[in-house]
């Protein structure tokens, strides 16, 4: 059972996650995916409401629903969230400029590409959470 405090906090992060998930889907900067992925998450532990209504949505609730049902999500968002991923580490490496932040963008972008690369593609024909 959660308490008050985590619950809130969970909350707030969903929130926090979803809307710069969304600012991602105009932001060619920004991963979408894993942003709304993590809201649905907070959202399943601190609001069964709002997460209903993410896993319904007309735009993010197939790919919500078809990585909880262990289908995977497309390949092509998978290869379109590796890519944004890496051209937003390389453009934040060439602003900051400074080679410890570089290896930890470097380390960071690597575990989460593994993390997409080994996510299942989902083979309904082009609906996901069917």
């Amino acid at each position: 059972m959660l308490t008050p405090i985590k619950r809130i906090l969970l909350l707030i992060a969903g929130v926090l996650s979803l809307v710069v998930g969304i600012i991602g889907a105009f932001l060619p900067l920004l991963p979408t995916v894993p942003l709304v992925l993590l809201a649905a998450y907070c959202f399943a532990r601190s609001s069964e409401k709002l997460h209903q209504w993410l896993v319904h949505h007309r735009y993010f609730g197939p790919i919500i629903g078809s990585f909880q049902s262990g289908q995977g999500i497309p390949k092509k968002v998978k290869y379109r969230s590796i890519v944004i991923l890496w051209l937003s580490m390389a453009f934040s490496c060439w602003i900051v400029a400074r080679l410890w932040l570089c290896l930890m963008l470097l380390t960071i972008g690597v575990c989460v590409s593994i993390y997409l690369w080994r996510l299942p593609d989902y083979k309904n024909g082009g609906k996901p959470g069917v």
